[in-house]
């Protein structure tokens, strides 16, 4: 039912009938939202271990650092990784990619993320086909489901590992909020590049030794703010 009423001289229009949102951005906006309840906050991804072996020590190592795993590691496997699980959801895939986490925190970091994302999809009646997925596997799900562009749907998951990233460093190093701005602003004009590559699974890499090591060393860390 639609009413039709004035207020302040200017006609306004009111409907008990309540407003359905189907677009895919909105829902893209919310797989990629910090708010999502899947606890990416609580992890740095060996970031916090790099600060305190002094590698990241501003902004400038900051930005450095971030880079490089953006670039070696997330950009060379768990982005081609997800692209795969997109078009086509396997648990083999989904198995080789939790065999690839180098350290036992990251390996916990994506199953974590994985059940908190499925158990969510679940709840709003999204089915993850997979036993025991990591992050990308339920992330790839609800972008199925809700018919999400693949390339947006790419873009917006490196975006929120950036942005995520980026905090840890705000909250660790420490930064300033301007600080992590510019960091953002600088490396987010990588995303679209990464997204838009096609890389062989024969060409899919994840050498970073150096963020293995300190992963492994996070694991024993006396004081910390991160679980990885």
């Amino acid at each position: 039912m639609t009413r039709w009423g004035t207020a302040a001289g200017f006609t306004i229009i009111t409907t008990d009938e309540p407003a359905v949102v189907t677009s895919s951005l909105v829902r893209l906006l919310q797989l990629a939202s910090p708010t999502l309840p899947v606890g990416a906050y609580s992890y740095s991804q060996g970031l916090e271990a790099a600060i305190e072996a002094g590698h990241v020590r501003d902004a400038e190592t900051a930005q450095e650092w971030i880079r490089d795993v953006l670039e070696f590691s997330v950009a060379r496997l768990e982005a081609p990784v997800l692209q795969s699980l997109i078009r086509e959801p396997g648990q083999e895939l989904n198995d080789f990619f939790v065999a690839s986490r180098e350290t036992a925190e990251l390996r916990a970091e994506t199953l974590q993320m994985g059940y908190s994302l499925a158990k969510l999809l679940a709840d709003i009646g999204i089915d993850v086909p997979i036993a025991q997925p990591a992050f990308p596997s339920a992330y790839a799900a609800a972008v199925r489901h809700w018919q999400i562009p693949p390339r947006d749907a790419v873009i917006a998951y490196l975006w929120s590992w950036l942005e995520n990233q980026v905090m840890a460093a705000v909250k660790a190093v420490p930064l300033g909020q301007t600080a992590g701005q510019k960091i953002l602003l600088a490396l987010g004009e990588r995303l679209e590049a990464i997204a838009d590559r096609t890389l062989e699974e024969e060409r899919w890499s994840n050498f970073t030794p150096g963020l293995a090591s300190l992963s492994a060393r996070h694991e024993t860390q006396y004081s910390r703010l991160f679980r990885s």
